[in-house]
């Protein structure tokens, strides 16, 4: 073979892999701007949410055009303690503890779901922050991956005291209604700072699924519930157990 054959095949050889090479630089692609994301997050309020744009583009889809999301920031220290202590108490008794993953929540949740009671997640706070922010609805092993991947690098960069004030500010405690000043200011008509114990317990007693629960309008379930996290707030230590995260 000639050298100019040869230059030809290497030529061709080389236009032939290129595809597969470019693909081996999606995941790296893929981890330094997952990396990035959480980083300009721990400085930046997130403007919005995966889960705040999906219900806003659900509602376009269903003809809903003057449908609008409600979500209004409130740093942590704006808002009454009342509501993280209660969603700790709610969600997460060991959010001080662990490093973004309860596995021993896990197993009460597989138990508890095993024996046909109503259905529990295992999800810890931090968990829920990633998928909120980040991901969408469902139960999918590649979601599950992706929020393990986002959960640890939230658990990495951001302090406790972050986590918790991304999640009072980005859960939905209501259709459509995210975070603490929009579900005080939609139920009570005050601001988040003023919210009282009973008012906190509500709100997480419809946790995870406040579409079907009401805190305005509690039915036994949320009464009951509300009830217990009250309880267990003070087990906890109530705003003493907060001031470990700061």
């Amino acid at each position: 073979m000639t050298d100019r054959g040869r230059a030809i095949e290497n030529a061709t050889g080389k236009r032939r892999r290129s595809p597969w090479r470019w693909l081996l630089w999606v995941p790296l692609l893929f981890v330094a701007l997952s990396a990035l994301q959480v980083a300009v997050l721990r400085f930046v309020d997130p403007p919005t949410s995966a889960f705040m744009l999906a219900r806003q583009g659900e509602a376009w889809r269903q003809g809903d055009w003057g449908f609008r999301v409600a979500y209004d920031w409130r740093d942590l220290e704006d808002i009454s303690r009342y509501l993280p202590m209660a969603v700790i108490a709610a969600e997460d008794q060991n959010f001080a503890s662990h490093s973004g993953f309860d596995l021993k929540a896990i197993e009460k949740a597989l138990d508890h779901n095993a024996r046909g009671k109503r259905v529990r997640g295992g999800s810890t706070i931090s968990q829920q922050v990633a998928k909120n922010l980040f991901l969408w609805q469902g139960r999918s092993w590649l979601r599950k991956g992706l929020e393990a991947w986002y959960t640890l690098l939230i658990e990495l960069m951001w302090p406790k005291h972050r986590i918790l004030e991304v999640y009072v500010n980005v859960a939905e405690f209501g259709d459509g209604i995210y975070g603490a000043q929009a579900a005080a200011r939609s139920y009570w008509r005050k601001d988040a700072a003023g919210l009282f114990a009973a008012e906190g317990a509500r709100l997480a007693a419809g946790l995870p699924s406040p579409r079907r629960y009401s805190a305005s309008r509690p039915g036994p379930y949320v009464q009951r519930r509300a009830g217990w996290i009250q309880r267990q707030m003070r087990q906890l230590g109530g705003s003493e157990y907060l001031e470990q995260l700061d």
